[in-house]
């Protein structure tokens, strides 16, 4: 995994913040230890400040992976809160469902087994908090859906959108097998940080993740444009 901190300033916050703990905290070691792609400690911990700030209802999470996030989610919902939250791998979900039950959170955590793109449409919300960590190259169509989902107030948090910092480049720059992702990635910082409807910020933490507080409805259709 890239980061866009350097490795001496990654292992220092995580040396300083401690990890979770209880059943959590076993899920957070093994995907470590596996490689598997979960979020890192430092993103973590700044969600979990975020979200004892908003202490939401109700969160829809797009990308399960192994549940970890999901269950981080879980411990700042208001009494009764609920989160959806939608993958449609398989190599994934085959280890979030045990993890969910493992952590006690089976009324709690609803998956939508399937395609974002074919699900966001179907929803009808609204969701106080929507955590956006699948495919990069999609996040610029799943945003409509995200800001239709989303009350006043709400706020949409975005995981990897920097990556690995080669988003500061050109795209001539990065590999040809990136280049579309890139170019999609760089659009969809374009369209989040200058929507009227929302108050962004971008911060350079794990792969980078952006922060965007709706502060009005949108009126029409959002401008698309395309970045190189």
């Amino acid at each position: 995994m890239n980061y866009v901190t350097d490795d001496t300033m990654n292992t220092f916050l995580r040396t300083i913040q401690p990890m979770y703990d209880g059943v959590l905290g076993e899920i957070q070691r093994d995907a470590n230890e596996g490689n598997v792609p979960i979020i890192p400690l430092e993103t973590a911990r700044l969600m979990s400040v975020l979200l004892s700030m908003k202490q939401p209802k109700h969160v829809l999470e797009i990308g399960t992976a192994v549940g970890f996030s999901a269950g981080l989610i879980s411990k700042y919902l208001q009494p009764g809160g609920t989160v959806t939250t939608i993958d449609r791998f398989e190599v994934m979900l085959k280890d979030a469902r045990p993890n969910i039950k493992r952590m006690g959170l089976e009324e709690t955590i609803t998956i939508l087994e399937g395609d974002a793109a074919d699900i966001l449409p179907t929803l009808e919300g609204p969701y106080d908090v929507i955590f956006l960590d699948a495919a990069k190259g999609q996040y610029h169509s799943f945003l409509p859906h995200c800001l239709r989902l989303l009350p006043i107030g709400g706020l949409l948090i975005v995981d990897d959108v920097l990556q690995g910092g080669t988003i500061a480049q050109t795209r001539f720059s990065v590999p040809r097998r990136q280049r579309t992702i890139h170019k999609r990635l760089r659009t969809f910082l374009w369209e989040i940080t200058h929507n009227e409807a929302l108050e962004t910020s971008i911060i350079p933490i794990g792969d980078g993740m952006a922060l965007c507080y709706k502060t009005k409805e949108t009126e029409g259709e959002m401008k698309h444009v395309e970045i190189e």
